[in-house]
């Protein structure tokens, strides 16, 4: 369940996208692809960082930090949800070579060549409903702009930069 970012890279980077779940820069599938409830979750999730804030600046004046768990709330929603990440900030610190030709992905169904730009906009399914992507996993990748939406690349298990 794990994938590498390897290749021309200066930091051969091994994710695993199963400890992403609990990640505060996860989106869900409906923010990423904007379905309509993208502003109500921008309030909820507003609200719940003010929330946090609060608990937080409380907690520092009785006791020294510690890790807040997940609300009952927070870990009914992680297990209904289907989630993707931004695969940028591992790619910039990775630190891909200037002069690269394109990127391989190797897949269950084999490798798949795509450009570096559409590689920095890549967005990774790692949960549906919850739960890791087992049969056709680790990842899906999808495009930002949704042009992929409706036929993303499953089974990612390395990413080479060449």
């Amino acid at each position: 369940m794990i994938v590498q970012i390897a290749g021309n890279v200066k930091y051969p980077i091994t994710l695993d996208p199963t400890v992403w779940i609990f990640d505060d820069r996860k989106v869900t599938y409906d923010e990423a692809f904007g379905t309509g409830e993208k502003e109500q979750d921008e309030e909820d999730e507003l609200q719940k960082a003010s929330m946090r804030w609060d608990r937080e600046i409380y907690q520092q004046k009785i006791d020294p930090p510690v890790n807040r768990s997940i609300s009952r709330f927070e870990r009914e929603k992680i297990l209904k949800e289907t989630y993707l990440m931004d695969l940028k900030p591992f790619i910039s610190t990775s630190e891909p070579a200037s002069d690269l030709s394109g990127v391989t992905l190797e897949t269950t169904d084999g490798d798949v060549e795509v450009t570096v730009e559409k590689m920095r906009q890549a967005l990774a399914l790692f949960s549906v409903e919850g739960r890791p992507l087992k049969e056709d996993g680790p990842l899906h990748l999808y495009w930002e702009d949704g042009s992929n939406k409706d036929e993303p690349i499953k089974g990612v298990k390395k990413i080479i930069f060449r």
